[in-house]
């Protein structure tokens, strides 16, 4: 069982940074992939950024390709997403979500979710 809080959000204006962060609990964190997505209202969830279990391999979708950066610290139990020159279109809820297989995670079927946290990015 792999639990995940997700907290960072907030309300920003357009050109500015947030860093999420995915706090996990759990012995067997270090060994899961981890994925951030988020869904804006009326939309279907979209994948964002997603990290393997070491750090060492990381993916992004292109609409966020060069501003977020994605990163863990497995001694901490944390995933984080820093996210630069954020545009009002970032505006959603952004979750982390938890899988054993880093493909699984790319496919947005992970096994644990995050309740979310709302990022708002305003023009």
């Amino acid at each position: 069982q792999v639990l995940l809080v997700e907290s960072g959000g907030g309300l920003v204006q357009a050109g500015a940074s947030l860093r999420l962060s995915c706090a996990a609990s759990g012995r067997t964190f270090s060994s899961y992939a981890i994925g951030w997505f988020r869904q804006a209202p009326g939309k279907a969830r979209e994948f964002v950024a997603a990290i393997n279990w070491s750090g060492a391999v990381t993916y992004y979708a292109d609409s966020v390709k060069g501003r977020f950066t994605i990163s863990r610290d497995n001694a901490k139990i944390t995933v984080y997403l820093q996210m630069n020159t954020l545009k009002p279109e970032d505006s959603a809820v952004y979750s982390c979500a938890a899988d054993p297989d880093y493909y699984t995670v790319l496919r947005t079927s992970c096994r644990y979710w995050g309740q979310g946290t709302q990022v708002t990015v305003s023009s």
